[in-house]
């Protein structure tokens, strides 16, 4: 990757968009979440911009004050198949939880959308946050698992996961009609793990796919979810505010990484960028201003009092700013708020912005703007080492990713940042990232002849 760098481009594809009120805009569709032939035309948008990434989001319990988009919408592993046989470049990413799947299953469903998009299938790993308070009580459980203990079991899961994937040799399914021989029986491994979390025995019923199995994305913020990323993950997804912390998180990550014997290179960081485009400046701030302005006082209220219990709105609007209801200096034992406090203390944004904000949906002034800016900002971020590539989260979709295909792509293109054509078939030659040796094809290798 570093000898011939690119900009990486994934489509965090929800619904009507990332803005929790973009379901309101005039252009947005009805029912988004749960049609297959909208998904399908946003992907194909996607690979008509030579994106790397499909990318597709999950939660596992829902409650009153979900972003509406994910109230109503696909399992991801099913959904992404379904992107695959609409598409024939565009690598699909789906997230699964190591916390509440077993591995086997998971192992299975992955690999399959491997070999059905014939080598361009990744898995986001999470452990699952509880943002609802309710997702263990979905799994039969009444608390849900402490984080680091999550972590812990992840580990194990993953380990689990591409060891069943590794159950098959390249070469064991001969297939030879003249000599009977369908498989060689000496090229299929059982597990037989036995761990702490897990007693798993394999084989699994499916063999490798073209790039070998499917591309391991993570997105842990916290120093556990970092180390599990630097030691197991190819591609990491973050979300920084600024160039300046995001060019701290890309040294301190790649570091972390050669600290596991691995090369810094053998990684992609995605940064999260929330770009509205329009045809000047203007455009863009009105586009924004809009989407905004869906946003009622009724429901912004009802979120921020819940989310922030103890802090007195009283007599103020979204208009009004952040330091005027003390959050700048507010101390919350929240990890997702933890994240956004720096941005909160820094911008003094408006209780608007706040909301967008804590509800991920919002664009900071950097991605406002003309095309122009767009690319600016991108090929500054790129080329100075904050990010490998974007996850692009358009607040709306489908005219977001629309508008970054058409406008901001070509611009990338003509100054050489990014490609003009798939140079591959699957996710890992898109990537730059190797196919990942067999485990027991390299014992087999390394083991003495007699």
């Amino acid at each position: 990757m570093a000898a011939n760098r690119q900009i990486k481009l994934s489509a965090y594809l929800v619904g009507t968009g990332m803005h929790v009120a973009s379901w309101k805009h005039p252009n947005a569709q009805r029912s988004a979440s749960i049609s297959v032939d909208y998904y399908k035309a946003l992907a194909q948008t996607a690979e008509r911009g030579k994106f790397d990434i499909a990318f597709i989001a999950d939660s596992l319990a829902i409650n009153e004050d979900s972003h509406p988009n994910i109230l109503n919408r696909f399992e991801p592993v099913t959904l992404i198949t379904a992107l695959a046989g609409a598409t024939s470049k565009i690598g699909v990413v789906a997230t699964a939880s190591t916390s509440y799947i077993e591995p086997f299953n998971l192992a299975r469903s992955l690999l399959s959308v491997d070999q059905i998009s014939k080598g361009r299938a990744g898995w986001n790993i999470v452990t699952t946050r509880d943002l609802s308070g309710s997702t263990a009580r979905n799994f039969g459980a009444q608390d849900h698992l402490e984080h680091g203990f999550r972590y812990k079991r992840a580990e194990e899961f993953v380990e689990v996961v591409t060891g069943l994937w590794d159950s098959w040799e390249d070469d064991a399914f001969v297939q030879d009609k003249e000599s009977g021989v369908f498989f060689h029986s000496d090229k299929m491994h059982r597990l037989n793990h036995r761990g702490e979390f897990f007693s798993v025995e394999g084989p699994l019923n499916i063999a490798r796919s073209p790039q070998g199995y499917p591309v391991l994305v993570q997105a842990g913020t916290s120093e556990s979810g970092q180390q599990f990323a630097a030691k197991r993950a190819e591609v990491i997804f973050s979300i920084k505010y600024s160039k300046q912390e995001a060019r701290e998180f890309y040294d301190t990550f790649k570091n972390k990484v050669a600290s596991f014997g691995r090369s810094p290179d053998e990684v992609v960081i995605l940064q999260g960028i929330f770009p509205v485009i329009g045809r000047t400046q203007e455009e863009a701030d009105e586009k924004y201003r809009q989407l905004e302005s869906y946003i009622s006082e009724e429901t912004g209220f009802s979120f921020l009092k819940d989310y922030f219990p103890g802090v007195d709105f009283a007599g103020l609007t979204l208009e009004s700013r952040a330091a005027d209801a003390g959050l700048d200096r507010l101390q919350l034992d929240k990890s997702d708020y933890r994240k956004h406090q720096p941005v909160i203390a820094r911008e003094n944004p408006t209780l608007r912005e706040v909301y967008s904000l804590l509800t991920g949906s919002f664009s900071r002034e950097d991605w406002v703007g003309t095309p122009e800016k767009i690319a600016d900002t991108l090929e500054e971020w790129f080329t100075e080492r904050a990010a490998d590539g974007f996850m692009l989260m358009a607040p709306l979709l489908p005219d977001g990713l629309h508008d970054f295909v058409e406008e901001v792509v070509p611009l990338l293109q003509q100054r050489g940042l990014f490609r003009t054509e798939y140079a591959g078939d699957t996710l890992r030659e898109h990537l730059g990232l190797r196919v990942p040796e067999n485990r027991y094809a390299r014992e087999e290798v390394s083991r003495p002849r007699p």
